[in-house]
């Protein structure tokens, strides 16, 4: 897309070597899938440093920041969450130069479609095509690109908060149903959170160094570097704040399950309590007393009665005890 005041057009990328040549005209390229066609664009049009040509084309697992002479590159990540808990992890590059601005998207999972990369650009595309946004600057665009990823990580946060309330709500209640499923579910939800605040905190980092570097930004562009920054490091805290939050739900289950234990376990030692004496007893007198040819009455009336008392002595004991 090539921007002139307030006119917007689309173009193919063989036309960017010609776009970059009006005056007063900012080019964005948004590349889905970094072909042959784009490495040659980004080599032999923009120049590209080879670095930067290979991180394009890559996976790149942790975000960062090269500077070059004549553009930057800046390389962000965003989540979408997988089965059984898993978050890929959507790359999204950025070149910024004089006068355009290069998006890459990828390479992600085959098992994604290419829609949900791009949707941050998409929504920057159609504020653009809608006329609701006019950007004077490549900075000015990178800003609204980078934040339309930051309200993708905002709402992750708000569908996890979703997910931990009724983890809360189910703890509250004690319908937890199937243990070890539930405790799925409570770790897979900080998994998400922890992988999010991962992303707004390296990617504060990426721009704290451009800020950091400011004789190699224009002055009147700092202000949006900044902008970011407290934009990603406001991700950084939301997703701290829910993890301590759920940290503090697993806690509260934990101390449940626990307390039930202990409960248990004192209910099974006044069985053990009041069983183990009189199986005792039994054991001694059974052979002398039951299997004989005749049943020698008094003895069983006997033994019955101290097993009786044995027994009520024993409650009595553990009542005071406070084991039921």
């Amino acid at each position: 897309m090539a921007f002139t005041g307030d006119t917007v057009e689309r173009h193919s990328v063989a036309d960017v070597a010609g776009l970059l040549e009006r005056p007063e005209t900012l080019v964005w390229v948004d590349i889905p899938e970094c072909s042959d066609e784009a490495v040659t664009m980004l080599t032999d049009v923009l120049h590209c440093h080879p670095l930067a040509v290979r991180d394009c084309m890559q996976r790149n697992r942790v975000p960062r920041v090269r500077i070059y002479p004549h553009q930057q590159l800046l390389i962000l990540h965003g989540p979408e969450r997988g089965p059984s808990g898993h978050i890929h992890y959507l790359e999204l590059d950025q070149l910024i130069g004089d006068k355009y601005v290069v998006t890459v998207h990828g390479p992600i999972n085959p098992n994604l479609s290419i829609e949900i990369a791009l949707r941050e650009t998409d929504a920057v595309r159609r504020r653009l095509e809608s006329g609701r946004f006019r950007p004077s600057s490549p900075y000015e665009l990178s800003h609204a690109i980078t934040s339309a990823l930051t309200h993708g990580l905002e709402a992750f946060i708000e569908e996890l908060t979703s997910d931990v309330w009724q983890l809360e709500q189910r703890v509250t209640g004690g319908h937890m149903g199937n243990p070890e499923a539930f405790l799925e579910e409570l770790f897979q939800a900080r998994h998400g959170l922890l992988a999010v605040r991962t992303m707004g905190a390296l990617g504060a980092e990426v721009y704290g160094r451009i800020a950091a570097l400011g004789t190699r930004v224009p002055a009147e562009e700092l202000p949006l570097i900044n902008d970011v920054v407290d934009q990603l490091n406001r991700i950084r805290a939301l997703a701290d704040g829910e993890r301590e939050y759920l940290q503090g739900v697993i806690e509260f289950y934990r101390v449940r399950a626990e307390t039930k234990m202990t409960i248990a376990a004192e209910r099974l030692a006044v069985i053990a309590v009041v069983t183990l004496p009189i199986t005792a007893l039994s054991s001694i007198y059974g052979m002398n007393v039951i299997v004989h040819d005749t049943t020698q009455t008094t003895q069983l009336i006997v033994i019955l009665s101290i097993m009786a008392v044995m027994s009520a002595l024993l409650l009595t004991w553990a009542k005071r005890r406070g084991w039921w």
